[in-house]
C-alpha cells in the first residue's frame, strides 16, 4: 500500500496511489486541533505525527499549538492514537530519529528546537527538558537527524533586509544528540550567514553529501558531511531559476529531496507575487517549476538535466513514492492569473510527474483541490 497524505487547514486527507498508473483516489480525512503545519512518519511506517498551529508566521505564536499521533491502518486511514501534546508556540517543521523514539520540532518565531519522547507503542511522551541554552539562529525552518542518528541539523533562513531593519543572516546550526539531549556543536554560516538563507536539506542515501535548498538566494548548494561536521563552505553552488537575473518579488526555493536511488536531486522554485489588474490582485510573473540535476557519483557535484511546469503556483511541498517512480507536487493556493482581457483562477492542485530512469519528470495529470480560501500547506508520501 502506498498512501499520500496533504493538508488544507486543519484537515489531513488520505488519497491511495496506483504507482503503475500514477493516479489518485481520495479517501478519508482527519481532523486536527489547527491547521498542519507539518507532518513526519515513524520508522516503522506504523504512526504519524503531525504538528498544528493556529499561529502564522508574521503573527508568532498562537494559543493553539500541538503535537499529534495517529495510527495507519492497513489501508493507510488514520485513527488518533493518544492525546495531543501541546507546544508553546508555532511549529514549522518535525522529524524523528532513527530508531523511532525521539521526535525533534523547529520553531521560527522565535527560533527554537525541542524535543519529545515517543514510547514503544507510539504514542507521544512528555518533552525532553535540555540540559542548557541552545543556538538555535534566527527563523528555523527545519530540522533533521543526520544518517548517523548523532547529530542534529537545525536549518535557520534568516530574514532579508527590509527598509526597518537589517539583514538577519542564516545559518545551519549542528547539535549532539544523545538520549534526547541536545548540546552545541557547530554553525556553519559562509560569510557570517548574510547573502545565506537556507530553508532545507537532505541526505544523499550513501555518500557523505548534503543538499540546502537557499530560499532567499534561489540556489542549491552541496556541503560535505565530515563525520559529524558539515564543510564550513560549500562545495558546489547552481542556480535553480532560468532567469536568475530577472528576480520577481517574492521568488523563492522551496524544498529539496534527492532520489532514493543517489543519482537525482529535486528542487523547487515558486512564486506568487500579485498586482493590480483592473480591480484585482492577478499573478505578477516569477518562475514556479520543478528542477532536476543529475548527481555526478564521486564528487557530488549536481548538474542540471530539466525544468518541468507544475501548472500552478508555489509548489511547497512534494513528494517521491518509495519507488521511485513517481514524483506529486502539492501547490500551496489558487492563483488569478490574465488571460487576455479576462482573469481566470488556476487552483491549487496535486500535480503528477512519471520519474523515468535518466530522471526527467514526465507530467501526468493533476488533482484540482478547493483549498476554499485555506492553504494546501503540506504534502508527503508513505
Amino acid at each position: 500500500m502506498t498512501a499520500l497524505y496533504r493538508s488544507v487547514g486543519d484537515e489531513l486527507a488520505h488519497y491511495q496511489i496506483d504507482v503503475e498508473a500514477g493516479t489518485l483516489a481520495q479517501q478519508a480525512a482527519v481532523r486536527l486541533p489547527a491547521k498542519v503545519q507539518y507532518v513526519w512518519p515513524h520508522p516503522s511506517k506504523r504512526y504519524l505525527y503531525v504538528i498544528s498551529s493556529e499561529g502564522a508566521a508574521a503573527a508568532g505564536s498562537g494559543k493553539t499549538n500541538h503535537i499529534s499521533a495517529f495510527r495507519i491502518g492497513p489501508d493507510g486511514a488514520l485513527h488518533a492514537h493518544g492525546e495531543p501534546q501541546p507546544l508553546s508556540h508555532r511549529p514549522i517543521h518535525m522529524s524523528l530519529d532513527a530508531t523511532g523514539t525521539y521526535a525533534v520540532t523547529a520553531y521560527n518565531n522565535p527560533s527554537a528546537v525541542t524535543v519529545h519522547r515517543i514510547a514503544a507503542d507510539g504514542t507521544l511522551g512528555p518533552q525532553v527538558k535540555q540540559p542548557g541554552t541552545l543556538d538555535t539562529g534566527i527563523y528555523a525552518h527545519q530540522v533533521r537527524f543526520t544518517p548517523s542518528n548523532r547529530t542534529v541539523i537545525l536549518v535557520t533562513r534568516g530574514n532579508n533586509a527590509s527598509a526597518s531593519k537589517p539583514e538577519d543572516p542564516g545559518a545551519l546550526k549542528l547539535f549532539r544528540f544523545h538520549d534526547g539531549l541536545l548540546t552545541n556543536l557547530a554553525s556553519v554560516a559562509p560569510n557570517g550567514g548574510f547573502g545565506f538563507g537556507p530553508r532545507h536539506l537532505d541526505f544523499h542515501p550513501t555518500r557523505p553529501w548534503v543538499y540546502v535548498a537557499l530560499e532567499r538566494q534561489n540556489k542549491l548548494q552541496v556541503y560535505a558531511l565530515e563525520g559529524e561536521a558539515l564543510s564550513s563552505a560549500p562545495l558546489f553552488t547552481r542556480e535553480t531559476l532560468a532567469e536568475p537575473g530577472n528576480l520577481h518579488p517574492r521568488q523563492m526555493v522551496g524544498t529539496v529531496h534527492v532520489h532514493p536511488s543517489g543519482r537525482f536531486v529535486y528542487v523547487a522554485n515558486r512564486a506568487d507575487h500579485k498586482v493590480d489588474f483592473s480591480g484585482t490582485p492577478v499573478f505578477a510573473g516569477g518562475e514556479n517549476s520543478l528542477v532536476a540535476y543529475e548527481i555526478d557519483q564521486k564528487t557530488g557535484e549536481p548538474t542540471f538535466i530539466q525544468r518541468v511546469d507544475p501548472r500552478s503556483f508555489h509548489v511547497r511541498t512534494f513528494s517521491i513514492d518509495p519507488s521511485a517512480r513517481v514524483l506529486i507536487a502539492a501547490n500551496i493556493l489558487p492563483m488569478p492569473v490574465r488571460d487576455g482581457a479576462k482573469v481566470v483562477t488556476v487552483p491549487a492542485a496535486l500535480s503528477v510527474f512519471r520519474i523515468g530512469n535518466d530522471g526527467r519528470l514526465e507530467f501526468l495529470r493533476k488533482y484540482d483541490v478547493d483549498a476554499a480560501g485555506r492553504s494546501q500547506w503540506w504534502m508527503g508520501i508513505i
